[in-house]
């Protein structure tokens, strides 16, 4: 092999690292806006299901806040109404991009309280739902949002 092996493999294809860059720069043309909604269907859709089981099995609910979650300060039936109203309508702001910000921000203090204070063993789980949640709060739902598509029309810019 000669020095000139980095500029052709063997079959006088091109190296590695120059295809590489190819599938770097078609990665880069994905539209950043499609990961931005897909990140904030699958967070939304894991909180809006919890909301759904709690709101149909609401006596379940208040029992679970008494016996497994144990939140302090709380009564059980007030931390389960909050937490089911929340679960319920933050999600869909988030989905739909409305006052996404807020909503990620509703759903990321949900997902500390049950990090420290409910399951702390399931950090994981939440550390994936945080960084969601925490991108969205940070940088906005993006370009597929009801949000971007109020600040065009308000300020005249996404």
């Amino acid at each position: 092999m000669t020095t000139d092996t980095f500029a052709h493999d063997m079959d006088g294809h091109r190296p590695i690292v120059s295809r590489l860059t190819t599938l770097r720069a078609a990665g880069n043309r994905f539209p950043l806006s499609v990961l931005e909604l897909g990140m904030r269907v699958a967070v939304g859709a894991t909180f809006f299901r919890s909301g759904m089981n709690k709101f149909q099995s609401f006596d379940t609910a208040i029992e679970l806040f008494r016996e497994e979650y144990r939140l302090p300060l709380l009564p059980p039936e007030i931390a389960a109404t909050m937490g089911t109203a929340v679960e319920l309508t933050a999600p869909v702001l988030l989905v739909l991009g409305l006052f996404a910000r807020l909503g990620a921000a509703a759903l990321l203090a949900m997902t500390l309280v049950i990090q420290f204070l409910v399951y702390p063993g399931n950090w994981p789980e939440h550390l994936m739902w945080a960084s969601i949640l925490a991108y969205i709060l940070t940088r906005g739902p993006g370009s597929l949002s009801i949000d971007r598509i109020i600040a065009f029309n308000l300020f005249g810019r996404g």
